[in-house]
């Protein structure tokens, strides 16, 4: 926890919001400003457990405390500290954290994370084929006939003939994928794979790439993750004379005379990348790698440390040597890296999805049905070239859609179209099409951010929990500005607090020791000899500890006589003590010096100086708060509050 947050929360623990709105009346009125008494039975209830002063949970001693909050945040306002560039910065750093917690639609986002953690327990192995349609297209019949007719063939001809022959690489794709799981393909993909059977061909779907149909070879369990080692041999050899086969046929054969899998790694490994670590890769779950047979040899690995046999991949000649193999985690270990992920991936578009439907139930929307037409009529081809803009007559002032009586306007959703351009470049889409989605897109953004712009009118705790740091980082700036800094760097001031109290800072007796501990009370009695013999403290490690036992521990420092990291029969008297037994070890004590009670230097006080000085500055400013800004108690109330918690 950084200092800044943890001089926050002593600022503002007392501040947390929680509270019922039910007969509410004004408590006190702070410069006129009312403060309601369901805000102070929230505050008062909300923090009792963490009021270590008896007389604050008294509500008359609780009143105190929270009337000086109320008029230090008066006293920051007033400064217009509220309005710093700093201050606005921070807190709005803070939000945009902590609204991401309220902005998810929770439900689904809960069931996709389920759903990836299943997945990832389950290696698939499939097969596409895929007839590409860029993204923006919506004519999409004649790539969905032509991907179908595929799959037709491939049921009754084979995969294997259908890939050989229509394979081209630019608008046919017929590809074997190897094993793959949760995250490694787009989702409406790897949903595709994982929810059609092994042995069969999906119906065509889509996906940002065009269409296709899946084709699941096996399902299995996930291996696990697996740290491996290899060295490789190239296959093509810039040495004429050298056979990659028989070179790692070599290397292998030094493996079996017993020298280092690491050495002969950094020695003849041709993986560059990883032979500098001794041969040591990225951990890696099933189809994170471009080689099967790699994958194949790593798992195949029983025992951490066992080694394969040397094996050919389209990459070289390896033998690769297992680390360490973990199995899959558990659902609440990942969960959070799952969450996150969730949200970065493909998904998220379907959270937003659910959230959008869930807002429009919410809200009080309003379309307006010429605004689709209007935005069609004014596109002309200059949009597939991204020079067009909005005309000179365009008509920015009218409403696209309300929600809850707050317009969207024309404006808005031209600057979205003048922006989408660069979309389309090249692109003879109809603009009806066009403004049909990008007006989607438009309007998702804008009901989003109309969540987020009202949250903490529609959301209690959170914005009971914004106000809180609001308010609390504002008073931070404000107790930094008019309390700490004085007081820590007031050298005068300071020096004539410390003038005015010194009698407050006092050394009690002390001494200056060196201590000597042992587990064992016959190296302690060694121990002591050679102390009285006057050899040093290393003399005496060298003598007493081994490379596999620590048989002594010196402790050097000035401590009060009382201190319990002294023995509680300790006699301070200069000179090397007896054996003492203390905390269920053996001490014998050098005494250096006995240092008598007396007068603390400012020097040697500075801390405690400077605390105390920093109450008394806060204690005169709160005066002087009390003095600026009038407090009104409505003694009617107080009373029935009192009651209310039976105080």
């Amino acid at each position: 926890m950084s200092l800044k947050f943890q001089c926050l929360f002593l600022v503002f623990f007392t501040l947390n919001m929680s509270f019922s709105q039910e007969k509410d009346q004004v408590l006190l009125k702070v410069d006129g400003e009312p403060i309601m008494a369901s805000e102070f039975l929230r505050v008062y209830n909300k923090n009792l457990d963490l009021v270590k002063d008896e007389s604050q949970k008294d509500i008359d001693g609780y009143l105190k405390l929270f009337t000086e909050y109320q008029l230090k945040l008066k006293e920051a306002k007033r400064l217009k500290l509220d309005e710093d560039e700093n201050y606005k910065r921070e807190f709005s750093r803070y939000q945009k954290q902590l609204i991401k917690n309220y902005i998810s639609e929770n439900k689904v986002t809960d069931a996709l994370v389920k759903e990836a953690y299943d997945r990832s327990n389950i290696d698939i192995n499939a097969a596409h084929m895929l007839v590409r349609l860029d993204a923006t297209a919506n004519d999409t019949i004649k790539a969905y006939n032509e991907v179908l007719a595929l799959r037709e063939r491939a049921l009754k001809e084979g995969f294997d003939k259908v890939k050989a022959e229509m394979h081209n690489g630019q608008t046919i794709f017929i590809e074997d994928l190897g094993y793959f799981s949760a995250f490694k393909m787009v989702y409406d993909f790897e949903s595709a794979a994982y929810n059609t059977p092994v042995g069969e061909i999906s119906m065509p779907f889509r996906t940002q790439f065009g269409y296709h149909v899946a084709k699941v070879n096996d399902k299995r369990e996930s291996r696990g993750t697996i740290t491996a080692a290899h060295i490789m041999v190239n296959l093509a050899s810039k040495d004429s004379l050298r056979d990659p086969e028989q070179r790692i046929n070599e290397i292998y054969k030094k493996l079996n005379q017993g020298e280092s899998f690491e050495s002969l790694a950094k020695q003849f490994s041709e993986d560059k990348s990883s032979a500098k670590n001794g041969g040591k890769i990225t951990p890696f779950k099933s189809g994170q790698l471009s080689s099967m047979e790699f994958e194949d040899q790593a798992f195949a690995l029983k025992n951490d440390g066992d080694v394969s046999k040397p094996f050919k991949t389209a990459y070289g000649w390896h033998i690769v040597k297992r680390i360490e193999l973990k199995p899959n985690e558990s659902f609440e270990e990942v969960k959070a890296t799952f969450e996150n992920k969730v949200k970065r991936d493909s998904r998220s578009k379907l959270i937003n999805e659910a959230m959008v439907t869930k807002l429009k139930k919410n809200y009080k929307i309003d379309f307006n049905t010429e605004a689709k037409p209007y935005f069609t009529s004014i596109l002309n081809n200059d949009f597939y070239n991204r020079t067009w803009a909005l005309p000179d007559n365009f008509k920015k002032d009218e409403t696209v859609f309300t929600i809850n009586e707050t317009p969207f306007t024309y404006d808005a959703f031209g600057k979205h179209l003048v922006t989408a351009q660069r979309i389309y470049t090249g692109k003879n889409i109809p603009f009806s099409n066009i403004v049909d989605k990008e007006f989607e897109s438009f309007f998702e953004k804008s009901i989003l951010q109309y969540r987020e712009d009202n949250l903490e009118a529609e959301n209690e705790d959170y914005a009971n929990i914004l106000k809180e740091y609001r308010d609390g980082l504002l008073l931070f700036d404000l107790m930094e500005k008019e309390v700490w800094n004085k007081a820590s760097k007031d050298s005068v001031g300071i020096e004539a607090y410390y003038n005015k109290n010194k009698s407050k800072y006092q050394w009690s007796d002390r001494v200056d020791v060196v201590m000597a501990t042992s587990a064992e009370k016959s190296n302690m009695k060694k121990i002591l000899k050679l102390m009285k013999k006057g050899k040093s403290e290393e003399d005496i490690k060298e003598a007493l500890n081994t490379s596999d036992k620590q048989n002594v521990i010196f402790t050097k420092g000035t401590y009060k006589a009382d201190n319990p990291i002294l023995p509680s029969n300790f006699e301070a008297k200069k000179g090397i003590s007896d054996i003492y037994e203390h905390h269920e070890a053996f001490h014998v004590i050098d005494v250096k010096a006995v240092l008598p009670a007396g007068q603390k230097t400012l020097e040697e006080a500075k801390g405690n100086v400077i605390n105390d000085y920093q109450t008394e500055l806060e204690a005169n400013w709160i005066s002087e708060l009390y003095d600026r800004f009038e407090i009104e108690v409505n003694q009617d109330v107080l009373d029935t509050v009192k009651d209310t918690i039976g105080n």
